[in-house]
């Protein structure tokens, strides 16, 4: 069974408590907050005032550069705000709010019907279709697809490998839609192939989810480019790094990108939705929401409008009772949550609740130098260095021991035996460096 060659943990999957929970659609909410930055890159500019009346679908922001992405509204009904809100974190962010009236969606838009296989599009057709459309990296980089399938001169793609894995514990959502949207997401698949002109799809499932290997094993095969890879059981088998070297066996050089190896990534989400805005002329304004937690009355996975509160949903699969902690995405990479009210955007894969007695950290210890953090890490790093660099304030060193390689995975974190926070000191210290490696390279423009 194929997997990455160095480092990873083993946690509890934890994906019993919504992973035989079918996709339900989520009721459309009264009202709606749109965030204008919900990808890498410059935030989108609003292109609607306060009054306008907006439909389905339609643009309400305009990408704000190259690396960006338009957003469209995911309801019906008047524009009510477009000012700052407060996100999950509680940080105000340009938004527009829009209150619902009815369910109206634009014209262009195909509902229902058949599958469509027939790629009739140009891969630049297909590429500008997917800008227009606002898809973004589903698994929770938000990176702007139509950039990532804008190949760098001097560059060429061999493959496009389909992040199937989805190794963080809870979170179930691309399972599901393997299991209920298997062909679409096949077809999304070589729609992204011929944008990027490759022959050859892989698509990397873990071995914990043994029906969807099957079940997609079964699609696959009427397509000979498309091959199914089973992947052991080992987190971050969905980084994109170690999910290349485990499919591939080739290694990204430091600071490279994945197409530095002739790969393009992206994730299942993903690739549904780029079916959808190509075939369906659907942009993207919902997304599936894995609504999880040991003691939450019933877990669900949701088909979401963007802009909807998280506490919306919070309140359909049970409450808050007994929750500490609330967290966007998984227990390892998402981030926790301190304004409920935040929300769902194109990059949220779940909400999480963790009970009070599990969501409280331990009592820090000093650093025995035990070095599980460096056995864990999947980049090869030495995140007890990195963690003391930080504190010290010595960016250069940091730096210099590749800091900004770490993929912020929590594998430290999680391998320690002293509960030293290693990730939110490493992630501190990686945000100075990179900011100063930006700035120099503005420096020399």
């Amino acid at each position: 069974m194929k997997t990455f060659p160095i480092g990873g943990i083993h946690p509890s999957d934890c994906k019993e408590y919504s992973k035989s929970a079918a996709i339900e659609t989520f009721p459309t909410p009264a009202t709606v907050t749109i965030p204008l930055s919900q990808h890498i890159g410059a935030p989108a500019v609003a292109c609607v005032a306060k009054g306008d009346r907006v439909l389905v679908g339609q643009v309400i922001a305009n990408a704000g550069g190259f690396v960006s992405s338009p957003i469209h509204s995911s309801v019906s009904g008047t524009v009510v705000a477009v000012e700052p809100k407060a996100d999950a974190q509680g940080n105000k962010k340009p938004s527009v709010t829009i209150a619902v009236e009815g369910d109206e969606w634009v014209d262009t838009i195909v509902r229902g019907g058949a599958l469509k296989k027939n790629i009739n599009l140009s891969k630049e057709e297909i590429v500008s279709k997917i800008s227009q459309m606002g898809i973004v990296g589903m698994g929770g980089a938000t990176f702007p697809t139509h950039v990532k399938l804008s190949i760098p001169a001097g560059k060429k793609a061999e493959c496009l490998i389909i992040n199937a894995v989805e190794c963080e514990p809870y979170l179930t959502a691309d399972y599901r839609v393997m299991l209920e949207q298997g062909e679409k997401l096949i077809v999304g698949a070589r729609i992204l192939a011929k944008a990027i002109g490759v022959d050859k799809i892989y698509i990397g499932i873990e071995n914990n989810k043994p029906d969807a290997i099957s079940h997609l094993q079964q699609l696959a095969s009427a397509y000979v480019e498309v091959e199914i890879i089973p992947l052991k059981m080992r987190y971050p088998q969905g980084g994109e790094k170690q999910l290349i070297a485990a499919v591939t066996g080739r290694e990204v050089p430091s600071g490279g990108l994945p197409i530095d190896v002739g790969a393009v990534v992206q994730n299942v989400g993903t690739a549904l939705a780029v079916y959808e805005a190509v075939m369906l002329n659907k942009p993207l304004f919902e997304r599936v929401v894995t609504v999880t937690g040991s003691q939450l009355a019933s877990p669900k996975n949701l088909l979401v409008r963007i802009g909807t509160p998280m506490s919306a949903l919070i309140d359909y699969c049970g409450g808050m009772e007994g929750v500490g902690k609330v967290i966007a995405g998984g227990p390892m990479m998402g981030r926790a949550v301190s304004n409920v009210d935040a929300p769902v955007t194109k990059g949220t894969s779940g909400v999480l609740l963790m009970p009070t007695e599990e969501s409280l950290r331990n009592v820090e210890g000093s650093c025995i130098r035990c070095a599980k953090c460096v056995e864990a890490c999947p980049m090869g790093l030495e995140p007890y260095l990195l963690n003391r660099l930080t504190q010290l304030g010595d960016f250069e060193q940091l730096e210099h021991h590749y800091i900004a390689d770490c993929i912020e995975c929590g594998c430290c974190t999680f391998s320690c035996p002293s509960y030293l926070p290693l990730l939110d000191w490493v992630r501190i210290g990686k945000a100075e460096v990179m900011k100063r490696i930006r700035e120099r390279a503005a420096a020399k423009k």
